[in-house]
């Protein structure tokens, strides 16, 4: 019964946007993916009046960025070992705080990483709303640990900890402070 309603909600969002999408000519708006090179708005364009090349049509130019790869779905946590294994980590600084670290996701991943023999180490003392003191705990630690990967196990205050702990563990010069945005810090730049 679930699986049909949301066949139905699939196809009435599909139908909706056939709907909008066929009230505008502009080849970016109407065009199949791939094939539009150029995209000037023409008069008929409902978004026309949001930008500039409303009056002066001027090319747009599409890139590509190539990213890491992200997974989503039940069971990658278990990868996270082999992944490592193939990146040939020597070093992992796995990050996560104190409440996490008794929950299973931490359990899954350092079990991964046993299990592909990766070498690793905890750091469990992520605060929920991080601070100078506890991001300089985090990257005193990192450059104790001298990691060559780090994994954030965790919400936005473990992620970003665990990216203040690697910046700051390859710059082992760098005070607190250096990287901050003026006028608080100095604003320095990563080279």
């Amino acid at each position: 019964m679930a699986s049909s309603g949301i066949r139905h909600s699939a196809k009435s969002v599909s139908n909706l946007m056939r709907m909008v999408g066929s009230s505008c000519t502009c080849p970016a708006h109407s065009a199949r993916a791939g094939h539009v090179l150029q995209h000037v708005h023409k008069p008929s364009c409902a978004s026309s009046k949001r930008h500039a090349s409303a009056e002066t049509p001027r090319p747009e130019y599409a890139f590509e960025m190539a990213t890491s790869t992200v997974r989503v779905g039940t069971g990658v946590t278990r990868e996270i070992g082999m992944d490592l294994a193939n990146l040939k980590a020597k070093r992992v600084m796995v990050f996560t705080d104190p409440n996490i670290a008794k929950l299973s996701p931490l359990k899954t991943v350092v079990e991964s990483l046993e299990r592909s023999g990766v070498p690793y180490s905890v750091f469990k003392d992520v605060r929920v709303e991080p601070s100078d003191a506890s991001f300089q705990m985090a990257i005193d630690a990192a450059r104790k640990y001298s990691p060559d990967a780090i994994v954030a196990v965790g919400g936005g205050s473990t992620i970003d900890t665990a990216k203040a702990a690697n910046l700051y563990s390859v710059y082992k010069d760098a005070d607190l402070l250096d990287f901050v945005n003026a006028p608080l810090g100095r604003g320095r730049a990563v080279d």
